[in-house]
């Protein structure tokens, strides 16, 4: 699944684009709108990004359950193999749990005051007033969005694609290649 980053100056314009979409099949779950209109984007009935795809929550919980899964079994493995405090292995692996759980839950703090690593590179057009339309798409689709895009929306730009999926181990970087 590959996510297609456009940039349009209209609401107007994203919500024939939504329209177009939905023609195509493509469902809410898979389009979603950043925009500093947010009035708009509900006058209008467009589907607004939620809070997973604004805020990098998602990756931090990630990176959290990964330090805290990692730290569990530093600490936690030497313990239970020399048979300190005579714990059974339940024990052991619910403690190496609770700590990856509260690594995740720790990391979700610092990533839900972050602006998500994918649209920060839109951060000044979005604020700009122009509205980023994020569409998913599997790969085999992507030709038939790009034509249809292109074809019925030229005033949308096409400033990229990603992944759909979060990476944990992504930094934030310049704007999404073009393809």
């Amino acid at each position: 699944m590959r996510r297609l980053f456009y940039l349009v100056s209209s609401i107007e314009s994203a919500k024939e684009i939504s329209d177009d979409l939905h023609r195509e099949g493509v469902s809410d779950w898979r389009f979603h709108i950043i925009s500093r209109d947010e009035a708009g984007l509900y006058t209008h009935k467009l589907q607004s990004a939620g809070v997973a795809d604004r805020t990098d929550l998602v990756r931090y919980v990630q990176r959290g359950a990964l330090v805290g899964l990692v730290l569990g079994l530093a600490f936690v493995l030497p313990l239970a193999i020399f048979g300190f405090l005579g714990l059974p292995a339940a024990a052991w692996i619910a403690l190496v749990v609770f700590l990856a759980v509260a690594g995740g839950w720790l990391g979700g703090f610092g990533g839900i005051q972050g602006e998500n690593y994918r649209i920060a590179p839109f951060h000044d057009d979005i604020k700009a007033g122009k509205h980023l339309v994020m569409v998913d798409v599997p790969k085999e689709h992507i030709p038939k969005v790009k034509e249809l895009m292109k074809k019925h929306h030229p005033e949308a730009e096409l400033e990229g694609q990603d992944s759909a999926f979060n990476n944990p181990f992504a930094s934030k970087r310049n704007r999404p290649r073009s393809a």
